[in-house]
């Protein structure tokens, strides 16, 4: 089967990295892109093979008709409520109207169906997305892969390199899903080929607990106490700070993701899904940043 893919959001950072892992696969992609994306990024992938569309998201006739012969379309955009739905959404009623089989929306992220509402307003967004999704004409799958490993080479509360402490809530033991952009965007290029897709999908190139990182760096834990409190101060927090609701990575944002990690854990990985991919390993991401 030739296999077209639709990737919106492809100038980001994960992406170009989804757009890459597409390529290798030997599939065919269109990206739409602005008329103001960065220029380095959209040469990167005309560079790769990738077929540019430039076009508005807002453009109720250009965007069905970008969509028109695609199998999947598969959305990497980052941003609050005027991207995760709007933009969304549109491109939603899009593919639905191009009659596109299936749908990959950008909810990379901790499993957001095990959490409740309220707890973290970025995953609120993908599940009113969600919503919608569900009741469109056309076959959606979600990729979980928890946090992005990344993080752990950034001084975050769970690893933090400058005072050398591991900060945990409830249980040390409890393990928390990482899994590197690369490791996401080649299980996305395989989802996307893949017309049997189930509507969830859950990865992880490793789980790591406190307890681990704590062996593996020598660092002190830190008991940071109760999920219930961190969930309280977040709330007070985003109650006396309105403008952060502007940010997509505000101060009180930033800790309800440190929540979600500590809130939904995943006994069942996809891993194995798709023979193949290599994984990525704790050690890799678990060095101090360079100064």
């Amino acid at each position: 089967m030739d296999h077209q893919i639709l990737l919106a959001g492809a100038t980001g950072d994960l992406g170009g990295r989804i757009a890459k892992a597409l390529i290798s696969k030997g599939a065919k992609v269109k990206a739409i892109v602005r008329a103001n994306s960065k220029k380095e990024a959209v040469e990167i992938l005309k560079t790769s093979g990738v077929e540019i569309i430039e076009l508005d998201i807002n453009n109720q006739f250009g965007l069905p008709e970008a969509c028109k012969g695609a199998t999947c379309v598969v959305s990497a955009m980052a941003g609050l409520r005027e991207v995760i739905v709007d933009s969304q959404l549109k491109l939603l009623a899009a593919a639905v109207e191009a009659g596109v089989p299936r749908f990959i929306p950008s909810d990379y992220s901790t499993d957001f169906t095990a959490l409740p509402d309220g707890s973290n307003r970025n995953f609120d967004l993908r599940k009113e997305f969600a919503v919608e999704l569900n009741k469109a004409m056309i076959t959606p799958t979600s990729i979980f892969n928890g946090a992005f490993a990344e993080l752990l080479s950034y001084n975050i509360p769970f690893l933090d390199h400058k005072n050398k402490t591991i900060a945990y809530w409830e249980k040390s033991d409890w393990k928390v899903d990482f899994t590197s952009r690369n490791d996401t965007a080649a299980f996305t290029a395989a989802a996307a080929l893949d017309v049997t897709a189930p509507r969830y999908l859950r990865i992880a190139s490793f789980q790591a607990s406190a307890n681990d990182l704590a062996a593996a760096t020598g660092y002190e834990l830190k008991d940071m106490g109760k999920l219930a409190e961190l969930n309280a101060r977040n709330q007070r927090e985003r109650t006396a700070d309105p403008d952060g609701e502007h940010e997509l990575y505000a101060k009180w944002q930033q800790s309800m993701y440190m929540h979600s990690m500590f809130s939904a854990h995943n006994e069942l990985l996809d891993n194995d899904r798709y023979p193949g991919l290599v994984w990525s390993e704790l050690q890799t991401f678990i060095k101090a940043p360079q100064r």
